[in-house]
């Protein structure tokens, strides 16, 4: 009976504690629930402690309220957001962080003895994935894109590794080519060797020791029109007259175009033996698939060549073949006319109004050329009473290069009787010339480093030039860069990602026989089933052993982190 008095006596003294435990992730809101019957009691003052809740008052106090409004508080981050009225003095704690961790207790001051409601709640703080993040496209060019992001929160845990996909917009993300970019300090980054005129969607993810993000906003980009890769094929010749030709052709194949195409040049001579005479050009506007003119004002029985280019708004791309084709002789025509004089009644007219452009395309030309002579000769002229100076190349050298990522940096040079204004970047294959550069990537004067993705792995040269008001610099030394592995191992590297509600899982969590199911039937025959199912006995018993080869096999995933490690 003593000891059972003691403890009514301690209950009384103490008053009943009601207790609970909420768990919750870095970087979030929590809510810490407390209540009493306002209507009842009426308005009582409230306090929020850390740690156990004392005889009197409140432990280490966060926050306090009188009833109708909060008069203190130790952060921002406190707030009592319930209905004070209706009794609800919740706690919230916004942006939690895992030092927020621990015990907290609620303390309602009922008037009278031992009457104190406390209600007390433990707060676990776990760290978690980093949150989104918001990427957004900085440049697009024919063949590079540069995006640029701003680091998302980490979720308790540094950012360890950047991972960026790329598809053509109208294949699933499981074709998307993925690099992973370990270094977290990176904001931004360039792709290049993309196709001209085509449709990307790009998205990112962050990753940290604990998981990968979830995906940020999905990009839709189209890269710039580029000059077409490939002539006109198809090119047919026909005689007509003794002082026309007719040419029909076909535009360059879907794939090799790189844009929209404008118009075609025809460019044309007389070709007798050895004798060429100078190409006379004519421009024709693009219309459809199987494209058609007639040239005029011809020689009579003389060979023609005849070549055609298509043309985009980035530029004029390859010539075609150069057929040859002999106008019909004065007399063939004439015996012509004589039978079918309706016919070439309408050809003389279709062929005056032919001759009628064409000759009105001389004096363009002619303009052309006697507007851009002076200006060259003006151009030459303040050059030569000038001596400024241009910049000094700047000094590139490589950083890094892990599977299609290149990091590199460089080092300015002097600039030169003006401040540098920006830099730019020149690659190509290295068995190529450079009048072949395959891209050119744009820097500002205040950028030392950058970080290119190259989609197409290979072995390129790079190299950098320094620009000012004045003028360019000469190249800077020349970098020869190995991208990549070979086609087997990209295959390998298909994008896998965890849904967004699980963490990716390690591989000591992973059961020794469920992942030997996976590895062994690529390399078991059936003929020598019963030994590898000795082995796989084994392994289940040894699981040391088998953690070891699954980390070998994350190695052939792209970054220098496994992915179970992520």
């Amino acid at each position: 009976m003593r000891i059972l008095g003691s403890c009514v006596l301690f209950w009384l003294l103490t008053g009943y504690v009601s207790a609970n435990t909420i768990i919750t992730t870095v970087g979030s809101d929590v809510t810490l629930h407390c209540n009493y019957d306002a209507k009842y009691y009426g308005r009582l003052f409230v306090c929020w402690g850390r740690g156990d809740i004392p005889n009197s008052g409140c432990a280490n106090e966060v926050i306090r309220s009188d009833g109708t409004k909060v008069t203190g508080r130790l952060s921002e981050r406190y707030h009592l957001i319930g209905d004070l009225g209706e009794g609800d003095v919740s706690l919230t704690i916004t942006q939690v962080q895992e030092g927020d961790s621990g015990v907290y207790g609620c303390r309602v001051e009922i008037p009278g003895w031992f009457n104190d409601h406390k209600h007390q709640t433990t707060l676990r703080v776990n760290p978690g994935r980093p949150l989104p993040l918001k990427v957004e496209t900085r440049e697009v060019k024919e063949r590079t894109l540069t995006v640029r992001w701003t680091a998302p929160f980490d979720g308790g845990r540094p950012i360890t590794t950047y991972i960026i996909e790329i598809k053509n917009k109208y294949a699933s993300w499981d074709t998307a080519i993925r690099t992973e970019v370990t270094q977290p300090q990176l904001t931004q980054v360039t792709l290049v060797d993309l196709r001209p005129y085509k449709t990307y969607n790009l998205r990112m993810f962050a990753a940290n020791s604990v998981g990968t993000s979830e995906t940020s906003n999905v990009l839709t980009i189209t890269t710039k029109e580029g000059v077409p890769e490939g002539p006109p094929f198809d090119v047919q010749l026909q005689a007509l007259s003794s002082d026309s030709i007719s040419v029909t052709w076909k535009p360059p194949k879907t794939d090799l175009r790189n844009g929209v195409l404008r118009s075609y040049t025809i460019s044309y001579r007389e070709d007798e033996g050895n004798q060429f005479k100078r190409w006379q050009h004519v421009s024709v506007t693009a219309t459809r698939e199987v494209e058609s003119f007639t040239l005029t004002n011809l020689k009579p029985s003389t060979w023609y060549s005849v070549r055609l280019q298509a043309k985009t708004s980035a530029g004029t791309g390859p010539a075609s073949d150069s057929p040859r084709c002999s106008t019909l002789d004065e007399e063939t025509t004439a015996a012509s006319s004589t039978v079918t004089s309706s016919s070439s009644s309408s050809a003389a007219a279709a062929a005056a109004t032919t001759r009628t452009h064409h000759t009105s395309l001389t004096p363009v030309h002619t303009a052309l050329t006697a507007q851009m002579v002076p200006t060259s000769t003006a151009w030459e002229e303040t050059t030569s009473t000038l001596t400024l100076v241009p910049p000094d190349p700047p000094v590139i050298e490589l950083k890094e290069v892990k599977d299609n990522a290149i990091s590199l940096f460089w080092t300015p040079g002097f600039e030169g009787d003006s401040p540098t204004t920006g830099y730019f970047l020149e690659y190509k294959a290295a068995n190529a010339s450079w009048d072949y550069t395959e891209s050119v990537v744009d820097f500002s004067p205040n950028e030392t480093d950058a970080t290119i993705i190259e989609i197409n792995p290979s072995t390129y040269n790079i190299r950098m030039f320094a620009k000012s008001s004045v003028g360019t610099s000469k190249a800077s030394n020349v970098l020869t860069v190995t991208t990549g592995g070979t086609d087997r191992e990209r295959e390998n590297l298909i994008p896998t990602f965890p849904n967004d509600s699980e963490s990716v899982m390690t591989a000591e969590n992973t059961q020794g026989v469920p992942t030997a199911a996976i590895v062994v039937p690529i390399v078991v025959v059936p003929l020598i089933g019963t030994v590898m199912l000795l082995i796989l006995r084994r392994m289940k018993h040894r699981n040391g052993h088998l953690n070891v080869w699954m980390s070998r096999t994350a190695l052939r995933y792209k970054g220098s982190d496994s992915l179970q490690e992520l």
